[in-house]
């Protein structure tokens, strides 16, 4: 295992087109990185480039203490992991998984070699399909063939580029928890790409979030959800995504399309001379005023709205309420939208609501949400106004604090099972 350090890397093409711009980013050895951002952020570049796979323009990269901007991908000691699996269709699932090993010729003898092979296979839960070939498995089992090849190699690090996304949605969610598993058990550094921010938020102990070759953010998926640094941060993390509505101040209060905010001191200290702002509102922090005390109603704020569709899922319904946008914050919120990957829609709040709710399309609803969540905005920059750092450095303390732990659970579990395997061979 070992760690990654990123100082000021650089990419730039022949043509002169800055695909990654200074981004700097330590990895703990033992880390769960995720790469994370819209398409053409950047990320895959970047992945590339710690592999040996791209040139780095400038800048510095070092793996387990040791500079190898010059070193080629085999002698860095990596292992990745492609989309596309990138399995041999007429070897075996047991002879893809050795290849790595079959390939420094000498240094492993065939014992060895099965042995290394079998222990990943156990890990991934491939040992019955080991004389299969990779066109008779479903693509699940393919990807874990690559995971095991990978797991083979006793790299120093583990790199995974979109490895999920050519799989259905339920066998993405297996193979996520199958992914978090094998990398506690091994405790191997890994840095992950992907556009999923759902794979981010439940993979990565840390979310590194690119736009445009630039590091927007690095801290925990909670550090992000809770204390985004800017407008595309919040509007990346987060499914549904966060709403975003113009918030013109009037008086005592923080004027939004359908609702009127009274300002407490945190808003007023946030928004400071502004009388423009962006005002920041998750859907899973609006609720139906009929299904909540009355206690917790009068602690907020309530509105009416006109609801246009609704979805119901079972477990929650979504509710979509147009609006019109202020046409001073409309240019920078049609950027974002595009950064973002966005469609161009019309102007819509996206309410969660649970269950039990009884709105429907149509309806003139009346919901509630706490002030104390929203998060305000500066228009011309994009900076979250509301952010609390001391917050924020405290979530990420305990996340790493938390980080460590089930490392050591993990491995603790390992090792249990090792010596129970161990005394059952001795008996026999």
């Amino acid at each position: 295992m070992a760690s990654i350090v990123l100082t000021d890397i650089v990419k730039k093409y022949g043509d002169g087109f800055p695909a990654v711009k200074g981004v700097s980013l330590d990895i703990a050895d033992g880390e769960f990185v995720i790469l994370v951002g819209p398409s053409g952020c950047g990320k895959s570049t970047l992945l590339r480039m710690i592999v040996g796979l791209e040139d780095i323009t400038s800048g510095d990269l070092e793996i387990g203490g040791r500079r190898v901007n010059d070193k080629a991908p085999r002698d860095r000691n990596l292992a990745m992991v492609f989309q596309n699996y990138a399995l041999y269709p007429h070897l075996t699932v047991f002879e893809n998984i050795a290849f790595p090993l079959r390939l420094q010729k000498g240094q492993f003898s065939d014992d060895e070699i099965r042995r290394k092979v079998e222990l990943a296979a156990d890990t991934l839960e491939l040992r019955e399909h080991l004389d299969r070939k990779p066109a008779n498995l479903s693509g699940g089992q393919r990807q874990r063939v690559a995971m095991g090849r990978a797991i083979v190699r006793e790299a120093d690090a583990f790199l995974f580029d979109e490895p999920l996304s050519n799989l259905d949605a339920k066998l993405r969610g297996q193979m996520r928890t199958e992914i978090a598993r094998m990398q506690r058990r091994l405790g191997t550094t890994t840095v992950y790409v992907t556009h999923d921010q759902t794979e981010a938020m439940t993979l990565g102990d840390r979310v590194a979030v690119l736009r445009k070759g630039e590091l927007q953010q690095v801290a925990s998926p909670r550090g992000l959800y809770e204390q985004p640094v800017n407008l595309f941060v919040a509007g990346f993390i987060g499914s549904p995504p966060m709403n975003f509505l113009p918030g013109v101040v009037e008086d005592d209060a923080l004027q939004l399309p359908f609702a009127r905010v009274p300002l407490d001191d945190r808003l007023r200290a946030s928004i400071g001379d502004r009388g423009l702002v962006i005002v920041g509102l998750r859907p899973e922090h609006v609720e139906d005023v009929r299904v909540l005390e009355p206690d917790k109603v009068e602690a907020g704020v309530t509105f009416t709205a006109d609801v246009d569709v609704t979805e119901w899922l079972g477990a929650e319904l979504y509710a979509y309420i147009p609006f019109d946008t202020h046409p001073d914050v409309a240019t920078k919120l049609e950027e974002l939208d595009r950064d973002l990957d966005g469609e161009g829609m019309r102007s819509q709040v996206v309410v969660v609501l649970g269950s039990e709710s009884r709105v429907r399309d149509g309806d003139r609803a009346e919901l509630w949400f706490d002030p104390a969540r929203l998060m305000v905005f500066d228009p011309e920059t994009g900076e979250n106004l509301t952010r609390d750092d001391d917050a924020a450095a405290r979530i990420d303390e305990e996340n790493e604090a938390d980080r460590r732990a089930s490392l050591e659970r993990a491995q603790a579990r390992e090792r249990r099972d090792g010596d129970g395997a161990g005394a059952g061979e001795h008996a026999a």
